[in-house]
């Protein structure tokens, strides 16, 4: 009982008025374990949520591409802010349709993940939508920051944070880069003050 009605303090804390729910699954909801190649300072490993889980809360955040600007921004920050996730119990990993060979040049640039933020390949975007996000097909003519062409699918930028039963504790969407990330840490923050 006890459990329950943290949950539902935690969910309801989090709920931001005006803001649209960007994901279809919401807290409370058992999150979908997956096991997915991913890149931590340039190495691929292989990443597995029921794993990570076993440690403490996972920050999952999927956003749509490598070395775009929002997705720079966003991983940027993560990077800055990863003592204060690691502080708080909490592990981050990104989630996107790059591919492996992407993602580990991504998570090495000193500019973006910096060796401090995993990021995990969802190539054909099962990942995302089991989440129930929107993936979008690739579009030709786009190009990334380096002058690159996207050649893949985006899922939307939304942050799940994912308690340690398997549980979302918190959805962010909708919301600028910097702030997903903000928010995150907050809930991540509160989560252990109230263990």
């Amino acid at each position: 009982m006890h459990r329950f009605l943290l949950g539902a303090l935690v969910a309801g804390a989090f709920a931001l008025p005006g803001l649209p729910a960007v994901a279809a699954l919401n807290p409370g909801q058992s999150a979908p374990d997956f096991q997915a190649p991913a890149s931590l300072a340039g190495k691929t490993f292989s990443f597995s949520l029921k794993e990570s889980l076993k440690k403490g809360p996972v920050v999952l955040y999927f956003y749509p591409s490598a070395f775009t600007a929002g997705c720079n921004i966003q991983a940027h920050t993560f990077a800055e802010n990863h003592d204060k996730f690691k502080a708080a119990g909490a592990s981050v990993i990104g989630v996107s349709l790059d591919n492996i060979a992407r993602l580990n040049e991504f998570s090495a640039d000193p500019e973006y993940c910096a060796g401090k933020v995993a990021v995990a390949s969802d190539t054909g975007g099962k990942i995302a939508k089991a989440y129930e996000l929107t993936v979008r097909e690739a579009t030709s003519g786009k190009k990334d920051t380096r002058g690159a062409e996207l050649d893949h699918g985006f899922a939307e930028r939304t942050t799940f944070i994912v308690t340690p039963d398997g549980k979302i504790a918190a959805t962010v969407g909708g919301v600028a880069p910097q702030a997903n990330v903000a928010k995150a840490l907050e809930i991540v923050q509160r989560l252990s003050v109230s263990k």
